[in-house]
């Protein structure tokens, strides 16, 4: 009887009375296929979709454990495995600068029957042979952020003196839940963290800081749009109206109100 093989790697088993003479040159190869299977690496270079082809009775990239892809395809690729009846577990390495999609040959990719492996990420797979349904997933717990949606940090967030960057021109919101805040802490250097009815402000250099406006603004606050408007408190804690640099008006501490010019009442503003 002829030779058949084996349902994941494609062992060869000589039929009874076969290969007389010649049986050890096809044991031979059987144990390189069996070595591949339990410890084999392959580089596999990447230029667009490929195929993974497992062939029976003699070694192939599909037959082995460790998957390296490199190569620039530029684009999202697929990894696609064939015979699609057979079960695999492959632990592969995306070194390419585009995103991996491992999946059975012509099965259509979703996220229910086949795994993204990101550009520079690694992930354990494993497929059930189903054939036209085959269904490949991820056997890697999502300690990368590129692979889970959901992540959580367990600990304090060191950024190992980086920086966080969006790209794009994208945002960096931050989104408390419900009645969540927003925590600066530590954020003023080199005084202490701000006290009540303390704001931010910048220092033109990248640095935040909290501040009160008696002591950020130098007693005074100039109006935006080039006005000449200026408000300030002066040594009796006087409020003083200024305009062009010269004084308009003051109103004291006790309400009274002095102006340089002529005061109307009831006039049209």
């Amino acid at each position: 009887m002829p030779s058949t093989y084996t349902s994941n790697t494609g062992i060869e088993k000589p039929g009874s009375g076969e290969q007389s003479g010649t049986w050890g040159t096809t044991t031979n190869t059987n144990f390189d296929i069996i070595d591949q299977a339990l410890h084999g690496q392959a580089q596999i270079v990447i230029s667009g979709d490929q195929d993974l082809t497992t062939n029976d009775g003699s070694t192939s990239d599909g037959a082995n454990t460790v998957l390296i892809l490199t190569g620039s395809p530029g684009a999202t690729f697929e990894l696609r495995v064939t015979p699609t009846d057979q079960e695999k577990f492959y632990t592969i390495r995306n070194e390419t600068n585009a995103a991996c999609r491992i999946i059975y040959k012509g099965v259509t990719y979703s996220t229910l029957n086949g795994v993204e492996i990101a550009a520079g990420a690694s992930q354990a797979v494993t497929g059930d042979g189903g054939g036209a349904s085959g269904v490949f997933k991820s056997l890697t717990p999502n300690t990368d952020l590129v692979n889970d949606v959901t992540p959580q940090l367990g600990g304090n967030l060191d950024v190992n003196g980086q920086s966080i960057v969006s790209v794009s021109n994208g945002n960096i919101p931050i989104t408390p839940n419900g009645t969540g805040r927003v925590i600066l802490d530590g954020l003023s250097y080199p005084s202490a963290d701000g006290t009540a009815n303390q704001f931010i402000r910048t220092d033109g250099a990248g640095n935040l800081t909290f501040a009160s406006a008696s002591s950020s603004l130098g007693n005074s606050l100039s109006l935006t749009g080039g006005s000449g408007w200026t408000i300030s408190v002066d040594g009796s804690n006087n409020l003083v109206f200024s305009y062009g640099g010269s004084t308009v008006a003051k109103i004291a501490t006790n309400g009274a109100f002095t102006s340089e010019g002529d005061i109307t009442a009831f006039g049209t503003v």
